[in-house]
């Protein structure tokens, strides 16, 4: 077993060597894309001669979805949503992905078995777990802080804006937590009409104290900035606040909304081949656990987490900080792609009409 993947991966590498080129990888920006191109893109570069440019976008999915639609593409690959995946996918907007294509575990544990559940689509491959959490300014509540996601929207007890993402998707399934519905029956709940409007309104009760938000760098800024004393956002993005800027942030995981992100290859990507080998190459086990030296996501197979270890700063451990973590898991919401592949517009436009009121 050990020969045949050593004699696979030098063919592998005859093969990149002999197709230099370069890709545009289009992925969300700040923190997490520094992860992505220390962890995944250099070392490639290095192993391939491959040159990979990153690219930012406040949702790569919009730019990838226009690109095929126009027929003029030229993302090789995107860092997207798992129900952005799912619904792409279903439009044929991306290519298929054939799971033998990835490498296996360093013991021989196939891709199909070492990638957690539903990390492996027809048309993505995961690579990180993440969260959308709350945070909270802990100077400003020095003797009695905030611990539940209920405490965001009791804003008699812990005055002060807030910060939350201008979308239906993670902000009505957080409001019906907060009001008392388990994370594991929110979408029984939010399938309802009777559901969305409890939903709209628990966010009514802070409405007039909200400071939305669309990209993910502008949560920790909120915070830093004083504009908000608490607000929703990526756990890597305060993460990094936190240790890397020495921030005085704390997260509430009670509530935190799971996630992945995913790499896909749009239909028509202009270097197919060396796309599909990226992918394979910054999913394996050891890419997966690099990542989380720089940024606090859960990696996407099974056999990373024994090799994730400190932070860059070769003091900070990271598995406390991963959404994984067991002691993080405090009735969390897991994502249903299938339900916002479902209803994503019908609840956007319900959402931005309350907005608008």
């Amino acid at each position: 077993m050990k020969k045949a993947m050593m004699l696979t991966t030098a063919l592998i590498a005859t093969g990149f060597a002999a197709s230099a080129q370069e890709l545009n990888v289009v992925s969300w920006g700040g923190a997490y894309t520094v992860s992505q191109v220390e962890a995944y893109h250099k070392p490639f570069t290095e192993m391939t001669g491959i040159k990979v440019n990153s690219i930012d976008a406040d949702n790569p999915a919009t730019p990838l979805k226009a690109q095929v639609e126009a027929g003029n593409v030229s993302i090789d690959l995107a860092d997207i949503e798992l129900s952005d995946a799912i619904r792409l996918c279903d439009e044929g907007l991306l290519e298929e992905i054939d799971p033998a294509m990835l490498p296996a575990a360093p013991d021989g544990t196939p891709a199909a078995d070492d990638f957690v559940p539903g990390a492996i689509q027809d048309c993505a491959v995961a690579n990180i777990v993440w969260a959308t959490v709350v945070a909270y300014d802990a100077s400003k509540f020095p003797d009695n802080p905030p611990s539940t996601l209920a405490d965001f929207f009791d804003t008699e007890k812990f005055p002060g804006k807030r910060g939350l993402l201008k979308a239906a998707k993670r902000s009505l399934e957080m409001a019906l937590v907060a009001d008392g519905v388990p994370g594991s029956e929110v979408y029984e709940v939010l399938g309802t009409e009777e559901g969305v409007a409890r939903a709209l309104a628990k966010l009514d009760t802070i409405k007039d104290s909200v400071v939305w938000w669309e990209a993910g760098a502008q949560p920790p800024q909120l915070l830093a900035d004083g504009e908000v004393v608490m607000t929703t956002g990526y756990n890597g993005r305060i993460f990094n606040a936190m240790i890397a800027e020495n921030k005085p942030f704390n997260i509430i995981w009670d509530g935190a909304y799971m996630d992945y992100d995913l790499w896909a290859i749009p239909k028509g990507a202009p270097h197919l081949e060396d796309a599909k080998k990226f992918l394979a190459f910054s999913t394996d086990t050891q890419r997966l656990a690099d990542q989380a030296k720089y940024i606090s996501y859960g990696p996407a197979r099974k056999s990373s987490s024994a090799l994730v270890g400190l932070y860059q700063d070769g003091k900070t451990e990271m598995a406390p900080h991963m959404p994984t973590n067991p002691d993080n898991l405090i009735n969390p919401i897991w994502t249903d792609p299938t339900f916002w592949a479902d209803h994503d517009v019908e609840l956007s436009e319900k959402f931005n009409a309350w907005l608008a009121n």
